[in-house]
């Protein structure tokens, strides 16, 4: 089974629910157009998630506050530096995103069982439109 995206959501203010979008624009070195944690710069500005653990606890696409919800691709098997791309953008794999308490507000004992699978930090080298249901190669 190939890699896609299926789901892209954006933050506008802390503790509110981001929104979902059907596409959007990733700046290089920055991150998705309009979120809130897009800042030149910034090393957390976009987090990738996997839907299978989503799946695994019951939540949907957006719930632990990734921009980028993708099936199919084992994110914590990639190297750091690894490269991803998704159409005409390329994506640089950073950091593991450790789960903070803001988890256990989700889903009681949400943190603890994230630990190890709450998603990567990615670094945008090129910058691009994304859309649901586009492919992630891992490059």
């Amino acid at each position: 089974m190939s890699a896609v995206v299926v789901a892209l959501h954006m933050s506008h203010a802390s503790r509110q629910a981001a929104s979902a979008v059907q596409n959007a624009t990733l700046l290089e070195s920055s991150g998705l157009e309009g979120d809130r944690h897009a800042k030149r710069g910034n090393r957390r500005a976009l987090l990738l998630m996997e839907q299978e653990v989503l799946e695994r606890f019951g939540l949907p696409p957006g719930a632990v506050r990734e921009q980028v919800t993708v099936r199919g691709l084992g994110l914590h098997a990639l190297v750091q530096g690894a490269r991803l791309r998704i159409g005409e953008v390329e994506l640089e794999v950073t950091a593991h995103c450790a789960p903070c308490q803001r988890m256990d507000e989700i889903q009681p004992g949400l943190r603890k069982e994230l630990e190890g699978r709450r998603g990567r930090f990615v670094r945008v080298v090129k910058g691009g439109a994304v859309a649901v249901g586009d492919p992630v190669v891992v490059a």
